[in-house]
């Protein structure tokens, strides 16, 4: 799904019942559903005529068909074909359920509404539902064409203007359907359906479906869609973009997501709602600022540890993104196998070779003097291609995870703060508890999660900000979960671990989501869904309500991330961000964003197979620079 192109501060994505509870709100502060509903129609009617205007033989005298529902969804689409006409295209507005039918009951039913009051503002008239048979009429006064489909007999005259017109807007059901598509409503998506996939026009030629808020069957909150429910070109989210239109499988029926401003009025309670979606504006001006008069030092010192002898490329590839990515200076830490061939490859990257096993791998002695090093470093990026093993556990854990305090086993690591501190019993607790601490920010990704996976309550034994970045499967190993339980409900399973784990998680994927820890999970609670042998770790169920935490999700689900090492180059993006002081969160968020709009770029120039992870690389100062001056 290419990118939502709307230039404003991050946009948020909203359930079906938050939509609603919006209106409520503007109508109470004195901006009428009717109201939206005119500007809603008109930026429909303004896109539809923009998107025309580039094609050949432009908008003048085009022939538009308009599907109608019976509720809001239709009577914003009658206001649009009003517009329309009004500027000089061909217009017919098809009503799908033209009366009231017992199929569609209780969500389609219209109402009587603010229309037949003379002043539809007033505290008496709260009415969400405007009659749309005001609007009819008015389209009908604008030389708008009038068709039913309960009066037209094989669904002829539908497929007469299906095959005439060069742009067909669906404004048959928005955010109140959630039940199978049933009727005339089911015949017609069908028709619509069938026609798209079997018209025969090349893709240049085809007529062009604009979707009014939800394409119709595609489940609002979500994103579940019916069998019937048609693919749309564009998606026209009114006011805020609905949760559904950013998870699978609606994502694939959405085509180009544009939000457009409705005239809801500002402060109404979206500040509460939970879930963003990443603009280009958001993220342009998060970005570290460049001074003139900055050097190496400005943009921080991170330090990669990575790679092993069967993934070389890992270590170079997270290594080489966050030097793209701006930060000022990057050490890699890798197996001493690893040393020659990426040292050959990144002349720019300082090298730390490190002890390794028989198969090539860190070696838990390494973490001990390389944990020593950490306080030089800005932050740390950690477990691209270092394999998985007893060994790579154990060194993780040593380099990363707090000793408990009776513990011995830290002892050689902290001798040298604790000899230097005092002979005083209480400042040498003190020195070699902050020896024991990692309180750089880290991001931790690939086998780096699965070897913390292996360590039982690692969440209670680290300190500092942290952020995860597993896909699906990481996820699954992390949690204890199935993937298919992970995917089930991706902004959920984000913000629950969030929480839990008090670290920003990066759940990557089509739409990624990106979460904040938000409040902290109250004592001896642990989340469910485990397997048998994770019961002693996870155990119990979520309250959502108490751990909440805000979620951002990028607007990118492009299968030309779809192969090796581009998790990598995310991971460096994300530490070259770190590097240069955003906040986890924020450079979780940005890398997200940095890291998708850079493929959208390449698939556009190359399509969607055969995308490297090194041409996301060589395409992220291109990309920042565009993100920069799109502020």
């Amino acid at each position: 799904m290419p990118a939502e192109r709307v230039n404003h501060d991050n946009r948020k994505v909203v359930t079906a019942a938050q939509m609603t509870t919006l209106e409520q709100a503007s109508e109470r502060s004195g901006t009428s559903t009717d109201t939206l509903m005119e500007q809603a129609g008109l930026a429909v009617a303004a896109v539809a005529r923009e998107r025309l205007g580039r094609q050949p033989g432009g908008f003048a005298g085009a022939d538009i068909l308009v599907l109608v529902g019976p509720g809001n969804n239709g009577a914003d689409g009658l206001v649009a074909a009003r517009h329309l006409r009004r500027w000089g295209a061909e217009v017919t507005a098809y009503l799908v359920a033209r009366r009231p039918d017992p199929e569609l009951e209780p969500q389609l039913m219209p109402e009587p509404g603010p229309e037949s009051n003379p002043n539809p503002n007033t505290e008496s008239n709260q009415n969400l539902n405007p009659d749309p048979q005001s609007k009819l009429e008015s389209a009908r006064r604008y030389g708008v064409s009038i068709l039913a489909a309960g009066e037209d007999h094989g669904l002829a005259a539908l497929d007469h203007r299906l095959h005439r017109s060069r742009l067909i807007i669906d404004a048959v059901l928005g955010t109140g359907r959630s039940r199978p598509l049933t009727g005339l409503v089911r015949e017609v998506m069908l028709r619509l359906r069938a026609y798209r996939l079997n018209s025969g026009k090349s893709e240049s030629n085809r007529p062009l479906v604009l979707a009014l808020d939800l394409p119709t069957g595609l489940d609002a909150d979500t994103g579940a869609v019916d069998s019937a429910c048609p693919a749309a070109d564009v998606t026209l989210a009114l006011g805020f973009p609905k949760a559904g239109l950013l998870a699978f499988p609606g994502v694939e029926h959405v085509g180009e997501l544009l939000t457009l401003d409705i005239g809801l009025p500002p402060g109404l309670g979206e500040a509460d709602i939970p879930l963003e979606l990443l603009t280009p504006d958001w993220v342009g001006r998060r970005l570290p600022e460049r001074p003139l008069n900055s050097h190496k030092g400005t943009f921080g010192h991170l330090l990669v540890v990575a790679g092993s002898r069967n993934y070389v490329g890992a270590a170079c590839l997270v290594s080489l993104a966050a030097a793209r990515t701006g930060a000022g200076l990057v050490t890699l830490a890798a197996p001493e196998s690893v040393y020659p061939i990426a040292a050959a490859q990144l002349t720019e990257i300082i090298h730390l070779p490190l002890p390794e096993d028989d198969a090539g791998r860190l070696h838990p002695d390494a973490a001990g003097t390389l944990r020593e090093l950490l306080p030089q470093y800005s932050c740390l990026a950690v477990g691209s291609g270092m394999g998985w093993s007893a060994g790579t556990t154990a060194f993780l854990e040593r380099l990363l995870l707090d000793e408990p305090a009776s513990s011995t086993s830290g002892a050689a690591s902290t001798t040298s703060i604790t000899a230097a501190a005092s002979e005083s019993s209480e400042l040498t607790q003190v020195a070699a508890t902050v020896a024991r601490q990692v309180t750089i920010p880290t991001v931790i990704d690939a086998d780096g999660l699965n070897n913390l996976s292996r360590l039982p309550k690692w969440w209670q034994r680290r300190s500092g900000p942290l952020a995860l970045t597993p896909h699906p499967g990481e996820m699954a190993t992390l949690t204890g979960q199935t993937t298919a339980a992970v995917q089930q409900n991706r902004v959920a399973a984000a913000r629950r671990w969030a929480a839990f784990w008090q670290a920003v998680v990066v759940l990557k994927g089509a739409c990624t989501a990106t979460a904040n820890p938000g409040r902290a999970a109250p004592d001896g609670f642990e989340p469910g869904g485990s397997e048998p042998d994770r019961a002693e770790s996870h155990r119990g169920e979520p309250d959502l309500a108490a751990l909440e935490g805000l979620v951002r999700l990028s607007p990118f689900a492009n299968p030309g991330l779809a192969s090796g090492g581009t998790g990598d180059v995310l991971t460096g993006i994300i530490g070259g961000l770190l590097a240069q002081g955003l906040s986890p969160f924020d450079a979780a968020s940005c890398g997200v964003y940095l890291h998708g709009r850079a493929a959208e770029t390449l698939t556009a120039r190359r399509g969607n197979a055969g995308i490297l992870a090194s041409d996301l690389i060589d395409c992220l100062p291109q990309t920042i620079k565009q993100i920069r001056n799109s502020r």
